[in-house]
């Protein structure tokens, strides 16, 4: 079954771009462009993409906004944020609104189609490097915890654990032999503290973690 693909950009050109190599593979589909954030969201709704490639900077309702209007309509479409640089405000805004990734635009093809490879099962793509850009950048905009981070209640003492090493942008495997626990464990975990507390996907989580004072900067 092919993963369905929604284009949103506001140039034809890079749409297109973007069509010939997804299309070029036999498990994607382009199933419909948009050349603004307000078209997005409605045919994010019409179509039903399992992911929508959602240019930053569009004319009107901007990526921004359309990310978050499409993560709050309950749709399960997966955005992968497309940006020219590599971290701005705009990206982290992005990530808070619900966007599962982030991809440049001057990416290669192969990564272009990993990202929504890997968007749509439902993983995260959110690179520890980048992660790391992040928390230096906004540090002055996270809380400063002092003490246990709120919101957690729910969770075992194993699950914060596991939470705070997603954070910092730690794959399973990696959990995994920090922990001594098997990967299998790891993965269960992580659905439980996403299921627990209502997030999408593990950028969520991380975005969340920084939110509730859970890491800082000096964490990596």
């Amino acid at each position: 079954m092919s993963v369905r693909v929604l284009l949103a950009d506001d140039q034809a050109l890079v749409r297109g771009g973007f069509r010939m190599i997804l299309d070029a593979r036999d498990d994607l589909e382009v199933v419909g462009e948009a050349g603004d954030g307000r078209e997005a969201v409605a045919l994010t709704a019409a179509l039903r993409p399992d992911v929508v490639l959602m240019d930053v900077r569009m004319p009107g309702v901007d990526g921004l906004e359309a990310t978050r209007r499409i993560a709050a309509s309950g749709s399960p479409a997966r955005v992968i944020i497309l940006t020219t640089y590599d971290v701005d405000e705009a990206v982290f805004a992005a990530l808070r609104a619900g966007a599962s990734a982030f991809l440049l635009k001057d990416a290669r093809p192969a990564e272009l189609v990993e990202a929504v490879r890997v968007v749509a099962r439902g993983d995260a793509l959110l690179a520890p490097s980048v992660t790391r850009r992040l928390l230096d950048r906004f540090a002055a905009a996270l809380p400063d915890p002092t003490g246990p981070p709120p919101g957690l209640d729910g969770l075992s003492e194993r699950e914060v654990e596991v939470l705070r090493l997603v954070a910092l942008a730690l794959s399973n495997a990696e959990i995994a032999e920090r922990l001594v626990l098997t990967e299998a464990t790891v993965k269960t975990h992580v659905s439980a503290v996403l299921r627990k507390l209502g997030l999408r996907d593990r950028v969520q989580a991380v975005v969340l973690a920084y939110d509730l004072g859970l890491v800082r900067p000096r964490s990596l």
